[in-house]
């Protein structure tokens, strides 16, 4: 993966803000480390400033754990409609350049509902995650004309599809498809295709790039569709998640187009993954890529 492109030396004449300004919208009482993971992780990949508006718990964990993140905590357990004009007014002040919404959020009716309101406000990038996707998934419009990440797993998909279940579990390599390139060694296996296609579907339901996380990851525009296969079965500890939708709101931040910031964001995660792996096997957490992305990025051209 080279990653000069996206990642040049910096010109001495820059200052605070040229590489980019996140808002994290995540976390609530019970999810309270979901704004921290996405937050640091999007620093670690680069941007240079972080606000995250969390309900209190979530937004208290994040300025305990980091006091490099800026932090606006909001009254109450959950997101409700009574917290949308604050959190418009911290982005407008904030000039931020992307936005990685629904990591933690929970799935209380209101939010979903606020949700679908942020989105439909929002101008500038977006990740969608975990609860944002449920929430899309009962108003699929919201995201039209919008510039969109869905970083769903097997089981977010099926809901983003309006299916029951999981869209089948992949094992084994990928299979080689004319519409496909993959960045790892190609095979065969059934369920790989069923993701493949479902990944598409769903990019073309919500005029959206998808980013399937799994074993192999698949993104996809609905048309151009790509795979990545770093990363480590460790990786199923949960997290692993909002690391990955920080580091997409990084590379959104600095101007990345939305297909490519999904490739190198999976490579990346999935790579600093591997690098906590190998120190902490079993026990790897997803707060230990913390330190591991800076690692990856110092490769450059790996």
């Amino acid at each position: 993966m080279d990653l000069f492109k996206i990642y040049p030396p910096r010109p001495d004449w820059v200052h605070k803000g040229n590489y980019g300004s996140v808002l994290v919208v995540c976390g609530s009482k019970l999810y309270s480390g979901s704004a921290t993971l996405a937050g640091v992780s999007a620093l670690r990949a680069g941007c240079d400033l972080v606000t995250v508006v969390s309900p209190q718990r979530a937004a208290d964990v994040a300025s305990h754990t980091l006091p490099d993140l800026i932090t606006y905590p909001l009254r109450g357990d959950y997101l409700s409609g009574r917290h949308l004009n604050q959190i418009l007014d911290v982005a407008h002040v904030r000039r931020i350049n992307s936005v990685v919404l629904g990591c933690g959020l929970d799935r209380h009716p209101a939010t979903l509902l606020v949700i679908q309101k942020l989105i439909s406000k929002f101008m500038v990038p977006m990740v969608l995650d975990a609860d944002g996707l449920r929430a899309i998934a009962q108003k699929p419009e919201v995201v039209f004309g919008k510039q969109v990440i869905l970083t769903p797993h097997a089981g977010e998909l099926a809901v983003l599809l309006g299916q029951d279940g999981r869209i089948g579990e992949f094992q084994g390599d990928p299979s080689t498809s004319p519409s496909a390139t993959s960045s790892g060694p190609s095979g065969s296996g059934q369920s790989f295709e069923v993701k493949l296609v479902a990944a598409k579907q769903a990019a073309s339901k919500y005029h959206a790039v998808v980013l399937l996380k799994g074993y192999v990851d698949i993104i996809t525009d609905g048309q151009t569709t790509i795979t990545n296969n770093s990363g480590t079965p460790f990786m199923t500890k949960g997290g692993f998640g909002d690391t990955l939708s920080g580091i997409l709101g990084a590379l959104l931040s600095r101007g990345t187009g939305l297909f490519e910031a999904a490739h190198i964001a999976a490579y990346i995660n999935g790579k600093a993954g591997e690098l906590a792996a190998q120190k902490f096997g079993e026990g790897v957490v997803a707060s230990d890529i913390f330190d591991q992305i800076p690692q990856v990025l110092r490769t450059r051209d790996n």
